[in-house]
Order: structure tokens, then sequence, then C-alpha cells
């Protein structure tokens, strides 16, 4: 199968499931909170529920796409993101608003494994490094464009996630026409592996770093837009622009595969662990300078990018008999942080408010760093 003919719709799919669905909340929620008189523990329980879904669902899609192949987990997610973003710009409440958010969140579980599975599916061994590392890259693409976005429509929040939908349902009909049918696949063959991660030489200190990665990035990805829109004179456009920002400087995380060729696994977790609670604890101490809280949001957008690539070569190293088990275990335990981290951001957001949380979530990651893996 030619590289672009699945690539592109890739890249542009996993934008709109993880920039568009998931990660643009953060940049709409002041508004949202306003309109629907959200309080802060409200819009943490509602934000968890972004990655509970996805919890849910990435391992459904990984039983489903190993019984059926890639096409309807991806045609599906594609599907969860247009429904979700639709009914979280229609809805009337916080009920309908938390439903839309269940689906929009469990789209990214449902996109994820069948990517990698239509890779090595259909694309050339030599090529699927490449193709895997570019569709990746459409987080950091989603995440970009939902700021670019926000800078003409965060004040009319509704009509912001309706063009979302009607791009994702643009996009869904692209990969309804590029992924090949059933019928149509490789004679290559899906085989269950051991699911079991007991036991496995690694595993506890993987599954605990990842855990504590996951909640030390929750606040961030939910609050942070507004922690500085309540802390600094900022307009519009500059509080969208610090989405871009993350959005942007996320492709630099693209190198964490050279990095940890040259300088070891070990160093590269600690330094992207170090790397993204300073951004928590830098925007704590300065979220009213907008040079420094931009500088806050480009090193978490690389960071971000950056450590999901090491966690995904740990994962595979420490389950190396099982490689799907290696990617799903340390991206099921990060976003099971994020649950817990986004429920206790916003308590503690209301109890101490927003600089002690933001400081208290960077320490949380300085902890991450010391846990990481062995040489």
């Amino acid at each position: 199968m030619k590289f672009s003919k699945l690539v592109l719709p890739g890249v542009t799919m996993i934008a709109a499931t993880y920039g568009l669905a998931r990660f643009s909340f953060g940049l709409l929620l002041p508004e949202i909170n306003q309109s629907l008189n959200m309080s802060d523990f409200i819009s943490g329980a509602v934000s968890s529920l972004f990655y509970l879904a996805y919890c849910l669902t990435i391992v459904l899609s990984t039983v489903m796409t190993t019984k059926e192949g890639p096409r309807r987990m991806i045609l599906s997610a594609g599907l969860a993101a247009f429904t979700g973003m639709l009914l979280m710009g229609f809805t009337p409440n916080v009920w309908l608003l938390a439903a839309g958010v269940l689906l929009a969140g469990g789209s990214t579980g449902l996109a994820s494994p069948p990517y990698g599975a239509a890779i090595s599916l259909w694309i050339k061994e030599e090529e699927q490094g490449q193709a895997n590392t570019w569709i990746n890259s459409g987080t950091s693409l989603g995440i970009a464009l939902s700021g670019v976005g926000a800078m003409f429509l965060a004040e009319n929040w509704r009509m912001t996630y309706v063009i979302y939908a009607v791009l994702t349902f643009l996009i869904l009909i692209w990969n309804f026409k590029a992924i090949p049918k059933d019928e149509q696949r490789s004679t290559l063959s899906f085989k269950k592996g051991n699911l079991s991660i007991l036991g496995v030489s690694g595993s506890s200190t993987l599954i605990t770093a990842s855990l504590a990665l996951g909640i030390s990035t929750a606040l961030f990805w939910t609050f942070s837009r507004s922690f500085i829109e309540a802390s600094g004179d900022y307009q519009q456009w500059q509080l969208s622009f610090f989405w871009v920002i993350i959005g942007l400087f996320g492709v630099l995380g693209g190198f964490s595969g050279s990095l940890i060729e040259k300088k070891g696994l070990t160093f590269a977790y600690r330094l992207g662990s170090l790397a993204i609670a300073s951004a928590s604890i830098i925007l704590s101490i300065t979220p009213g300078n907008w040079l420094l809280s931009y500088a806050a949001a480009g090193i978490f957008g690389s960071s971000y990018i950056f450590l999901t690539g090491v966690l995904l070569v740990w994962g595979i190293r420490v389950f190396i008999t099982n490689a799907s088990l290696g990617i799903g275990v340390p991206f099921l335990l990060l976003a099971v942080g994020q649950v817990i981290g986004s429920l206790l951001g916003g308590w503690s957001i209301g109890t101490w408010g927003y600089a002690v949380s933001f400081m208290l979530y960077g320490l949380v990651g300085i902890g991450a760093a010391l846990i990481g893996p062995k040489q």
C-alpha cells in the first residue's frame, strides 16, 4: 500500500481525536465554565471523563483490533469523536456535556491501537517506523489547530465544537475510503499474546512511573489556560496562542527515539520527566508573565510528546515478547493517572488555588523522574 495513502488520513484522524476532541477542552474550559456555571471541582470531574473513557476504549480497541483488524475501530474512533463534539456543541447542561466528553475521550483510545496494526499490515517494514512517527505527530497538529481555532471562536465555544465535528466527519469519510476493507487484508494474522503483566521484570516500575506521570500532567492539560487567564492581563489571542505553542513544540518530542539511541533510555526518561515537571513549576511562579508562560507551554508540549515516545520504547523493552502489551500498559496507566490527577486537581484548586496546585503537581513530576528505568 502506498505510504501516503494510509499515513495522511491517519495523521488527520489522530489530530481530530486527540487534538480537537480531547485536548481542546482545556482551552475552551473557561468559557464552558461560565456558560454552564460549573465549579472547579465539577470541571475537574468532567475533565477526568476524557481519561476514564480512554482507559476503557483502549482495552476494547486492542481486543477488537486483534479479532477483526483495524478498519472498524478506526471508523468507530472517528464516529465517536464526531458524535461527542456534536453533543458538546449543543449541550444545554453539564450532564449532556459529560456524555459528549465520554464519547470524545473514548475516540482516542479507539484510534490508537488500530493504526499500529494498520501500519504493520499495509506498510513496508522499512517504512513502518517513519509511518508511526508521522501518525503520532497528528496529536501536535490537532492541538495547534485547536489553538488557532480558539483565536477566532473561543467566545463561542459551542460553534467551535460544531465546526470541529464537521471537520472530523470529513476526516472520517477520508479514512472510510482509504482504509482497506477486511477482505483486502494481507496474509498477516493477528495472534493473541500473553496478556499477563504480573511477574514480568521491570513491569511494576513502568506501571508506577506511568501512573505518576499521568497525575503530574493532568493539571496542565486541564487548567493551565484557566490559570494564566485568571493571573494576567492576557488578550484572547494570547490565551489561544498559549495552546498553539503546546502543539507546535510537541513536534520536537519526535526526537525521543534518537536521544534514546545516543544517551540511553534512563537518561531520556529522567530528562523528559524533569522537563515536564519544570513546566508546571514555572507556570506556578510566573503565570502573569507572558514570556515565561509561553516558555512553560513550549516545555510542556515538547516534553509530553517526548515522554510518550520514551514510555513506548520502555514498555516494549519490558514486554519484549508482546509489543502490543508494551504499548498498551504505559499508555493505559498514563491515562489512569490523568483520571486521578483531574479529579484531585479540581479539588486542589478550589482548596489551595492555582499556584499551589501547579507547584504540587510539578513536585509529583520530579518524583516520577526518580522512579525511571534502570540502565
